[in-house]
C-alpha cells in the first residue's frame, strides 16, 4: 500500500469521525489519493461528494453547506495556482466563522523552492486561519471556524491494487468535536436603551436571540428584519434624518454582532452614551473592537426600567414611516425588494446578496420570521455568491435568492453544474453597479466606466444557454405570480427594474417623504 494512500484514508476517516459529511472536490492529479477514498467512502453511502470543476466556486460551494448546516464541510483540491483560489471563500469563512475545511494536496517538502512543477509554498498561505501541514503520523484538530490542512504526497499517488484492502472504513465511531461555550456573564442597565441586531447575528443562534429580546421588552433594529418579526420597521431609512436620530438619542445600545449596512444606523449608535456588544468573534477576530463594556455570548440581561413614551416613541415613528411606504405603489427596486421578502413562502431559505439588495431588505420590507436568511457578510463580497447559494439549498426543501446582475456575472461558472433542488433565484437587472449610484462618488467624471460598469449583457441569453429555465419580470404583481407557480427545480427569474439614476433619485425622495412625515408626526418640523 503506497504511503499518500494510506495517509488519504487517515485523514477522510478522522474527518468522517469528527462529523464531517459532505466534501466537495475539484479534479486534480495530487489530490488523486483524496479523490480515491473519498470515492469509496461514497460509494458505501458514508458520505456526500460533490464534484466541482472551479476551485473558487467549489470552496463557495463547501462554505455554502456550512453557512445552512453550521457543520464543518471539507473542500479538496490539487497543489499550486488551485489551492490559491480557496482563499476567497476561506476569508469570508473566517470572518463569518464558518466551518469550511480547505484541504490542498501538495508535493512533498522537500521539492520546495527546488522548480518542481505546480509546486509553492501553500503551508501558511491563507494567513489566520488555522493550518497543518500532513505527513504520516501528524495530527489536526477543529475548531469553530475554518481549518486548513495541506497534504503531502509522495509519489506512487494510486493503491497497489493487488495488496488493496477495502477495510479501512469499518468500525467507525463518529465523535464530533466539542463546541466552544462561552460562560454567560450579567448586565443591568437602565435608562432609554434598545437592541441592534447585526445581519450575521455575531453567529449566534437567532432562537437564543429572540427570546433575549422579547425578555427585555426592548426596542429592536434588525438589520435582518426577515428573522425577526417583532424588530421595528424601516428603522435604517427613518434614522437617515439627523434630526430624527437625535430625537432618539439612546441613553445606551446593546449591539449583537457587526452592524455592517446602514451608514445611518452606525450615525445612530455613535450617539448612546454606552455601548454593549455581544460578539464571540472579538476575542480572535475583531480584537481591537472596543465598546463600554464587551460580551462573548449574550448576558443575563436585567432592565432595571423601562420608559413606556421611549416605546411608545419607536413605534409611533415606524408606523409614520410604513405609511409612507405602503403608499409608494410605484415601481422601484425597492418595491421589487419588499415583494421577494413578503412573498418568500415560510419554511423556505433566502439568500440575499450584497450591495443594493440587502440594504433595500433592511430599509423597505416588512419585519416577519418564519424563513432561514443567509448572507456572505463576513467580507460582504460579491464573488462566489451562486455557489454559496448552490451549496446552502442542499438543506432545504425550497431556497430563494436575490442578487443584482453583476454579483451573477461574477459567478458564472456555477452554471456548469447547477444544483437540481427547489431554486428560485431573483437577478434585480439595472445593468450595473447599483449601489454606486447611492454613494458620494455617483457624480465624478468617468462614472459609469469606473463605477457603474454596465456590462450590456443579455442575462436571458445567457442563462438559457446553459439550458435552465429563466423568466422576466418588471411589474409587483408578476414577482407574485413567480411565487405562485411554484416551478421545480432551478429557475431564475430576471427583475427589469428602472435605469439606476432613477433608482437613486426615487430613493432620495422616498427618504425625503418619510423624514417630513415623521418630523410632522412628532412635531419636529
Amino acid at each position: 500500500m503506497s504511503s499518500s494512500t494510506n495517509l488519504a484514508r487517515q485523514t477522510i476517516r478522522k474527518l468522517i469521525e469528527f462529523g464531517v459529511s459532505d466534501f466537495v472536490i475539484s479534479p486534480g492529479s495530487r489530490n488523486a489519493p483524496l479523490s480515491i477514498a473519498l470515492q469509496e467512502a461514497n460509494s458505501r453511502g458514508i458520505i456526500e461528494l460533490h464534484i466541482k470543476l472551479d476551485e473558487r466556486g467549489a470552496a463557495f460551494y463547501a462554505l455554502g453547506i456550512a453557512k445552512a448546516t453550521d457543520r464543518h464541510v471539507a473542500v479538496i483540491c490539487t497543489s499550486g495556482t488551485a489551492a490559491a483560489n480557496f482563499h476567497p471563500a476561506l476569508l469570508e469563512a473566517w470572518h463569518a466563522t464558518n466551518k469550511l475545511i480547505a484541504i490542498t494536496a501538495d508535493r512533498p517538502e522537500r521539492l520546495r523552492k527546488t522548480g518542481a512543477n505546480q509546486t509553492t509554498d501553500q503551508v501558511g498561505m491563507f494567513p489566520n486561519i488555522p493550518a497543518f501541514d500532513l505527513v504520516p503520523g501528524a495530527n489536526f484538530e477543529l475548531g469553530n471556524g475554518p481549518t486548513h490542512l495541506n497534504i503531502q504526497f509522495d509519489e506512487p499517488l494510486l493503491p497497489n491494487d493487488s495488496n488493496d484492502s477495502n477495510d479501512w472504513l469499518s468500525g467507525l465511531h463518529v465523535n464530533p468535536p466539542d463546541k466552544t461555550q462561552e460562560t454567560a456573564k450579567s448586565l443591568t442597565v437602565s435608562g432609554n436603551g434598545l437592541i441592534v441586531i447585526g445581519h450575521d447575528q455575531g453567529t449566534l443562534d437567532a432562537s437564543e436571540i429572540s427570546k433575549f429580546i422579547e425578555a427585555s421588552g426592548l426596542p429592536v433594529i434588525s438589520e435582518d428584519p426577515l428573522t425577526f418579526s417583532n424588530s421595528i420597521s424601516h428603522a435604517s431609512a427613518f434614522l437617515s434624518d439627523e434630526t430624527i436620530r437625535n430625537y432618539l438619542k439612546p441613553d445606551y445600545a446593546i449591539v449583537i454582532g457587526r452592524t455592517t449596512l446602514s451608514r445611518s444606523i452606525n450615525s445612530f449608535l455613535t450617539l448612546a452614551e454606552k455601548t454593549y456588544v455581544i460578539d464571540p468573534r472579538i476575542s480572535t477576530i475583531d480584537t481591537k473592537r472596543t465598546a463600554s463594556q464587551i460580551f462573548f455570548a449574550l448576558p443575563k440581561l436585567e432592565v432595571s426600567t423601562l420608559n413606556p413614551t421611549w416605546i411608545s416613541d419607536w413605534n409611533e415613528i415606524s408606523k409614520l414611516a410604513t405609511k409612507v411606504i405602503d403608499e409608494d405603489q410605484s415601481w422601484s427596486e425597492q418595491n421589487a425588494l419588499r415583494t421577494i421578502a413578503a412573498g418568500v413562502p415560510a419554511g423556505s431559505a433566502l439568500f440575499v446578496g450584497s450591495s443594493r439588495p440587502i440594504r433595500d431588505i433592511e430599509a423597505f420590507a416588512k419585519p416577519r420570521g418564519g424563513i432561514d436568511v443567509f448572507a456572505n457578510r463576513g467580507l460582504a463580497g460579491i464573488d462566489g455568491n451562486l455557489s454559496a447559494i448552490f451549496g446552502i439549498s442542499n438543506s432545504f426543501e425550497r431556497t430563494y435568492a436575490v442578487i443584482g446582475d453583476l454579483t451573477f456575472l461574477h459567478d458564472l461558472t456555477a452554471l456548469l453544474a447547477p444544483p437540481t433542488n427547489n431554486l428560485t433565484i431573483f437577478i434585480i437587472d439595472n445593468n450595473g453597479g447599483g449601489i454606486f449610484s447611492t454613494l458620494p462618488q455617483s457624480g465624478v467624471s468617468g462614472f459609469e466606466e469606473i463605477f457603474a460598469t454596465p456590462q450590456n449583457q443579455d442575462l436571458a441569453k445567457i442563462i438559457s444557454s446553459f439550458q435552465i429555465r429563466v423568466t422576466k419580470v418588471k411589474t409587483a404583481s408578476d414577482l407574485n405570480f413567480t411565487f405562485s407557480q411554484n416551478n421545480p427545480g432551478l429557475n431564475f427569474v430576471i427583475v427589469e427594474v428602472p435605469d439606476r439614476k432613477s433608482m437613486a433619485t426615487n430613493l432620495a425622495k422616498t427618504y425625503s417623504r418619510i423624514s417630513s412625515a415623521v418630523r410632522i408626526g412628532l412635531n419636529l418640523a
